[in-house]
């Protein structure tokens, strides 16, 4: 019934709009309708998200672009890192390796309650680097939390250390994910859209922007939850023996294993050193990708690693682009940022507007599940925005609503990875709401001080 309902929705607004058949409509009318129609159908799950995708790309070749503009978008470079990510994420989890990394990462901790939280948000770093994935990294750290605090709640409860854990996964998937350029779809596709903006944004620079304010974030978040849910004390060694036993399971490290830390040690050093070498990082993801599977130096066959390949989130991300630059090109973002502009007092100093700009965004951030479709809107309109601002860059104003728009921590309902974690039953929406309020004032803060004091001058 519900997805009827939506159709019908999608089809009158469409035969009302779209095709002139009534009356013709204003370009960027129709760009808007084009817009909710897309989201209906992305949000709604009406159909599967390549399917929808396609939907799109019809769209946007009968009333938009010729059919050939459209499918460039497909052959993005962009959109070429997305699928060369797969593989080498894929391959990554699949050796065994993560787990044996991340094993071994949290051994760090001592078997201290404090210091397992503490190495626990900086694993999410480490996994950032290797998989670009929010729901991979999450799936695959809080598999390993749970064993561990299945097996501790035979013995004591910890309860508040499951919920520094859990919550703690839900926020900084995302936020980890925009470490490095290639965290994340997100952040691959923001890495584009900032590329445009910057010549001399590379992988190097990225960090160099992103790193600090999202370091600082992760120490504040875990000196809040030792305030708000202090972690039990509980038997090092006990812990420190669970770590040992999974690592034993695991055996000796295996040939794949280090074929695949070569693979990604090398497409690592290749991105870091790219201004010497000029090769572009999607050509470099390739290259990674590639090596995967070929014969004597790859982990697996062809067969296999192209199952390791989300296809329908290829035909996703290349839809986002084609969306934003429709609202581009129909100067819909334009219109958009005028009446926003109009409804902040312009007046005000640059820093004010900023700062209203980032409480709006986060505000809409609790509407929207999916944050790559968010983006798609929000991404734009800052750069247009910027440009409006005298002493400020878009560049930066970009930087500002990108950080600002990628985690969700109010709701269980704000991210795929808030819906894993809640599943483990280790905190309640209520939990996640408390600490949520906290985080998120201070994660808008701190994004707004790193853009006034620091990339104000350095961009």
């Amino acid at each position: 019934m519900k997805n009827k309902t939506l159709i019908t929705i999608v089809l009158i607004l469409y035969l009302l709009f779209l095709p002139d058949f009534l009356f013709e409509a204003d370009i960027k009318v129709k760009a808007i309708v084009t817009l909710v129609i897309i989201q209906i159908l992305w949000i709604g799950r009406i159909f599967p998200l390549a399917h929808s995708s396609i939907i799109l790309m019809l769209l946007l070749s009968f009333h938009f672009f010729s059919y050939k503009e459209t499918l460039s978008y497909v052959a993005s470079e962009i959109v070429w890192l997305m699928f060369s990510t797969f593989f080498i994420s894929h391959a990554f989890i699949n050796t065994g390796l993560a787990s044996r990394v991340s094993l071994h990462m949290l051994k760090l901790s001592k078997g201290s309650g404090k210091g397992l939280i503490f190495i626990s948000y900086f694993l999410m770093f480490v996994l950032s680097m290797m998989i670009p994935s929010n729901v991979g990294k999450a799936s695959l750290v809080v598999s390993v939390f749970d064993r561990l605090l299945q097996s501790l709640n035979k013995m004591m409860n910890v309860e508040n250390l499951g919920k520094a854990l859990f919550i703690g996964v839900c926020y900084l998937s995302a936020i980890s994910g925009s470490f490095v350029a290639t965290g994340a779809s997100s952040t691959i596709y923001t890495f584009g859209i900032l590329g445009e903006l910057s010549t001399d944004l590379n992988y190097l620079t990225w960090i160099f922007y992103f790193a600090p304010p999202i370091i600082l974030f992760t120490i504040i978040l875990w000196l809040l939850f030792l305030f708000v849910y202090p972690p039990e004390n509980i038997n090092r060694h006990f812990i420190i023996k669970l770590i040992e036993e999974r690592i034993n399971e695991l055996g000796k490290i295996s040939i794949s294993e280090i074929k695949i830390m070569f693979i990604i040690g090398l497409t690592i050093t290749l991105w870091a050193t790219q201004p010497i070498h000029q090769l572009s990082i999607p050509l470099i993801g390739l290259l990674g990708a590639a090596l995967t599977f070929t014969p004597l130096i790859g982990v697996w066959k062809w067969g296999k690693a192209r199952e390791s390949v989300d296809w329908d989130m290829m035909l996703f991300f290349a839809a986002t682009i084609m969306i934003s630059q429709m609202l581009i090109k129909t100067g819909t973002i334009d219109m958009i940022a005028e009446f926003l502009m109009n409804g902040i007092n312009m007046n005000d100093s640059s820093i004010m507007v900023l700062f209203i700009l980032l409480i709006i965004i986060a505000l809409l951030r609790v509407i929207f599940v999916n944050v790559l479709g968010f983006l798609t809107i929000v991404l734009p309109l800052a750069i247009t925005m910027g440009e409006s601002l005298s002493d400020l860059s878009p560049f930066m104003v970009t930087m500002s609503v990108f950080l600002i728009g990628v985690p969700g921590f109010l709701l269980i309902t704000q991210s795929p990875v808030h819906l894993i974690a809640y599943s483990y039953k280790y905190f309640t929406e209520r939990d996640l709401l408390r600490i949520g309020s906290i985080s998120n004032v201070v994660w808008i803060f701190i994004v707004l001080f790193f853009a006034v004091c620091c990339w104000r001058f350095i961009t």
